[in-house]
């Protein structure tokens, strides 16, 4: 399953949309704006900035030795199209890294990625079965409905 980027890409932005950085001040600054909740990897931000970089929303100062990344129009553009953030931004980063790392999330993950399994097992068992497959189709359904109105509550 492809890791979402998206999150972090928003906060590279903001990042780069205070001053110029190259990518290892990048990592640094994320984490010490989550206060340590958040331990930014190599493999999370490197892929990140060239998804950036390709998309047109920052790009690489060719005058430096280091790769020194700034933030293009296009990704001022993308920043305030991802307003939807009431108040300030990092702490709404601060408040998500801080949940990403307690055991309720922990366990909710686990949870889901069993679930995942278990699911993926069930669609190969239904292949052939036509009644297996409406089956697993109602029983998606259902879930999706109950997971509808629990987000409402």
């Amino acid at each position: 399953m492809k890791r979402k980027r998206g999150f972090v890409q928003i906060a590279i932005l903001h990042l780069l949309k205070e001053e110029p950085m190259h990518g290892y001040q990048i990592m640094k600054e994320l984490e010490e704006r989550s206060n340590g909740a958040y331990s930014a990897s190599a493999g999370t931000v490197y892929p990140a900035l060239q998804e950036l970089e390709d998309q047109g929303m920052i790009e690489r100062d060719a005058d430096t030795q280091k790769k020194v990344y700034s933030i293009h129009k296009n990704g001022l553009k993308r920043l305030d199209e991802a307003k939807h953030v009431e108040g300030d931004f990092w702490v709404e980063w601060k408040e998500r890294m801080a949940w990403k790392n307690s055991e309720e999330f922990i366990q909710l993950r686990t949870a889901m990625e069993s679930w995942e399994k278990e699911f993926r097992h069930a669609v190969k068992q239904t292949r052939g079965n036509s009644e297996g497959v409406l089956e697993l189709i109602s029983f998606i359904n259902e879930m999706t409905e109950r997971l509808k109105k629990k987000s409402v509550q």
